[in-house]
Order: structure tokens, then sequence, then C-alpha cells
């Protein structure tokens, strides 16, 4: 079983394993148990008691057996749950050869991943920490300043900055005391602050924060602070028995309509039919779960959602990626390395050797959030195309590898392998997909 299966049974776990039905049974019985001991003491009659008793043995048995019933299910999930994690981290057997280290030399680049991670996670200390122990004691700050200014630290992006300008290898200290920076750790400690409000559905912080950099985002193309105003509307609308804001006229369905009328103005030349949508919502409050704007305030995964958003805009600002590259690297390659072991204990078992080195000769099956390139295929060599062979398109909207195009030609002219146009070999534009 691979991960992506393990990811489906999951999802399948967290459905079945809650625990509200049995908790909701559980009060059920409590409330039926207090209801009869307030009527014996009421009664305050030995007849009376014995009674009550008595009528008390099938209902309480049967709230019972409803609450193991409950607990089974719970139980029967954790089985299956435990089961496909043994499927999944079963022994593998082989081992992958040692002789060869990419990353044996590039011990500073590995604990510069480690240092953003933690940065990103807000475990500031533990970084501390690590960069104290990783530096290497001979990079005294004397010597270190007779080599030249250091690279400046990663700040946030500045109105004279362009917007979709990322960080290079040579924007990033190779030195981690640089990653100490008071005000890198303070932009990312402002996302960890944000995000932790979130997950308490606090909207406000991001709201501000995606207000002070509206110009940037929307450089951009980004709708984040749209769609922040927009679940802020939505959780307003909810009401108090949803939100648990305070019972007043800046919550439920008034409260909504007041923050639309004072925030939503700046948004209409851009999102104007969806601001349109949440206002005609207004007239099915009532019974809005049978209206046809149920989905749109459905917001059972629209918190996660806008964090998810929230954390690849604000990094993005600072010229990082969404994720940690950490992780990402991490999980890929605990993705893969099942493939890798059984197909190096096959090559070993046939003599034979993997010669290539910017490909793997399978196919790893990494989950989409993760495949980051669109590949291309040549149609013609059934080869993929490298950034030494790209895919080139012809006048007449065929597209085929670079060296495909030059086999076929006959001196500075071809005709296409799939249409019967002819052309120049220069006409043929290189195209990025």
């Amino acid at each position: 079983m691979s991960l992506l299966e393990l990811q489906k049974e999951l999802k399948k776990f967290n459905q079945a394993s809650k625990l509200t039905g049995a908790v909701q049974d559980v009060d059920r019985l409590i409330d039926f148990l207090v209801s009869a001991r307030e009527e014996v003491a009421a009664a305050n009659d030995p007849h009376t008691t014995a009674l009550t008793l008595t009528k008390l043995q099938n209902p309480v048995g049967a709230q019972l057996d409803t609450i193991n019933s409950d607990l089974g299910k719970v139980h029967k999930s954790q089985n299956a749950f435990h089961k496909a994690l043994g499927r999944t981290f079963k022994d593998t057997k082989g081992t992958l050869p040692t002789d060869h280290d990419p990353m044996g030399p590039q011990t500073a680049l590995i604990n510069r991943a480690i240092v953003m991670h933690l940065l990103r996670e807000g475990q500031f200390g533990v970084a501390a920490t690590f960069i104290g122990e990783a530096q290497p004691q001979s990079d005294t700050p004397s010597s270190s300043s007779q080599t030249g200014p250091r690279p400046p630290s990663i700040t946030i992006s500045r109105p004279d900055t362009p917007p979709d300008a990322m960080i290079t290898d040579a924007d990033i200290p190779s030195d981690l005391r640089a990653f100490q920076s008071q005000e890198l750790q303070k932009d990312f400690a402002v996302m960890y602050s944000i995000l932790s409000s979130l997950k308490e559905r606090n909207l406000h912080p991001a709201i501000a924060w995606a207000g002070e950099n509206r110009f940037q985002l929307e450089a951009r193309g980004s709708n984040l602070e749209f769609e922040l105003c927009k679940l802020q509307f939505i959780w307003l609308f909810k009401g108090p028995l949803v939100n648990g804001l305070p019972d007043t006229m800046d919550n439920g369905v008034s409260g909504a309509l007041k923050y639309a009328r004072e925030n939503f103005g700046r948004f209409q030349k851009r999102h104007l039919r969806e601001i349109q949508r949440l206002s005609c919502a207004m007239v099915y409050s009532p019974n809005l779960a049978d209206s046809p704007y149920r989905a749109v305030f459905d917001i059972s995964l629209a918190f996660d959602e806008v964090a998810s958003s929230f954390t690849r805009e604000f990094c993005s600002l600072l010229g990082l990626s969404a994720e940690s590259p950490l992780y990402v690297a991490a999980t890929a390659g605990a993705l893969a390395l099942p493939n890798l072991v059984k197909w190096t204990g096959i090559n070993r078992a046939k003599n034979t050797e993997w010669t290539t080195q910017n490909e793997l000769a399978f196919e790893t099956p990494l989950p989409k959030s993760m495949l980051y390139h669109s590949i291309f295929v040549c149609p013609v060599s059934r080869g993929q195309t490298t950034d030494a062979n790209p895919p080139v398109i012809l006048p007449c909207g065929h597209v085929l590898a670079r060296e495909s195009l030059q086999k076929l030609a006959k001196g500075p002219r071809y005709k296409c392998p799939y249409c019967p146009s002819e052309g120049v070999v220069k006409d043929a534009k290189e195209i990025i997909l």
C-alpha cells in the first residue's frame, strides 16, 4: 500500500473514529439518571423509589448498548487503520548503496534548510540552539568580518521591491548566524501569531496584515484580502450560536450587513458577482440550509483553506516557497524510498546499473501538491524534454522536442510530422509549460 492510499484510509479513520455520538449518548444517559434521582428525592416514598428504579432498568440497558455500539464502531475503525499502517510501513527488504552520497558535501545546505524550517514553525529558541551548535567554531566574528560584508538577511518585500522577486542561494547567507536576524525572526513570529489566531477563528489579525500589504498582494493577482473579508462576513452571518461572539448588533445578520457596507466597497471592481451572491443570501437567512446559497456558506474547510492561502502569500512576499523545503524533501523521499529500495534490489540481482544522474528509472507516485513542474513528452521521440532539449512550437501549432525537429529538418527547412505544413527551423519557438 502506498502513502497515497494511506491518506485515503486516514480520511476514513477521521470520519469514523469520532466520539461525538458516544458522548451525546452518555449525556442523554446522565440526564435520564439525574431526572430519575430528582423524581425519587421529590417523592420521598419507598414505593415510588422502587417503581422508579424498576422503570430505569430497560432504558438504561438500552442506552448502555447504544454507547457500546458507538465505541465498537470507533474501535473497528482504529483496528482498520492499524492494519493499513502495518501494510504501508512493513519492513522494507533491501538496502540502498552507500558508496555515493550526493548530499555528503552539502552539510551547509542541509543545516540552512533545518534552520529555515524551525523559523517557519516559530521555534526560534530551538533554531538559535541549533545555529550555535551547527556553526563551525572557526568562523568567529572577527574572521568573518574580514571576508567582506554579509549578504542581507531575508526581509519582507517593500514597495520598492519587485513583488515576484525570489530569494536565490546567493541571497540566503551561508553563515547560519545571519538567520538570527531580529527582523527575520519578527516576520516569522508575525506569521506564526496570525496562523494561531486563524486556528481560534479570529480573522482580524490576518485581515489587518492583508490590508497593510494590499498593493503587493494585488500586484501578484492575489485574492487573499477579499477571501478573508468574505469569510469574516459569513462568520458574522452565522450568528452567536455558531461563532460564539457576543450577541450584539455587530453580530448575526445585522452585523454581517454592517460589515459588508464598510468593507466590500473596495472589492466591487473585481468581485462584484460574489458580493451580490452574499447579499442575496440574506433573504434566505431563516432557512439558509435549504437555499441555493448553502454551498457558499459551508465553511467547514474554509478556515483551513484560508490559512493555507495566507501562508502561501506571506512566504511569497518573503520570497520563499509556501511550504518548508525540508518538509517537502523528506515527504517526497519517504514516498520514493520503498520503490527505490525495490528497484535497487532488482538491479543488483541482474548485475546492472542505472547511469543517468538527472532522473530515476521509475515514476514516483507523488501527490498533486508536490507536482511543481509540467512535463512534456515529445510525440516523435517518445522522450521527456529537458532544459537542454526543450519543447518548441511550430507555426502550425504542433509541439515537439528541439532535437526531434533538428532530426526531421533537411537543411534549414522541415515538414511537420503531423500536418502538411512546412517551414523554416528558425521559426520554431521554444515554449515554457
